[in-house]
Parts: C-alpha cells; structure tokens; sequence
C-alpha cells in the first residue's frame, strides 16, 4: 500500500517525526492510519484557496479524496478515521505498512 502512494506521487514517511511534511502510514488494531501533514507552503496555499472559496477544509479533501480514491482503486477498504482527514485502510484488504 505504501509503495503505491510513493508510485502515485505521495511523500511517505515514518511516523517519528510528525513536523515533516507528508504522508504517514502506521499499523493500528483495525489495519493501517494513513494522516497528512501539510508543508507551510501548503498550508499558505490553502488558506489562500479557503479565503477565496469560502471553506477552510478544500485542499485537505482534496488530499484526503486523492488518497481514498487510489486506495479503493487498488481494492482497499478504505474508510475516515475519527481524526479529521484521516484514512483507516482495513486490515482485510491493507498490504501492511511495508507494502
């Protein structure tokens, strides 16, 4: 799974260092948490984006539906996670962390 976030583009990374920006994709009970943190270069822009728009949350959909979408395409249940934007990949379908 992650190696098809890294081939679709994605910045995948550890989960030691939440202040780098990217992707992150960590084993829990019910398969795989996939989070984003955003660069400041992103944040800017989608403040830029919500001031013009109106909504505050269109890049990190944006992101989060990106992500989901891929996911789902490749034959994972994907479904949101309790915290905001992120994705709980389930284990019946996740290639675990290392996929």
């Amino acid at each position: 799974m992650s190696s098809a976030l890294i081939q679709a583009g994605f910045d995948v990374l550890g989960d030691a260092d939440t202040s780098v920006p990217g992707l992150r994709v960590t084993k829990v009970p019910a398969g795989a948490l996939v989070s984003w943190t955003a660069s400041d270069g992103f944040a800017s822009l989608a403040r830029e984006q919500a001031t013009r728009t109106g909504s505050d949350d269109s890049m990190r959909a944006i992101v989060r539906t990106a992500v989901a979408g891929l996911l789902a395409q490749l034959g994972h249940t994907v479904t949101e996670a309790p915290h905001a934007g992120d994705l709980v990949v389930h284990a019946d379908t996740a290639e675990m962390v290392g996929g």
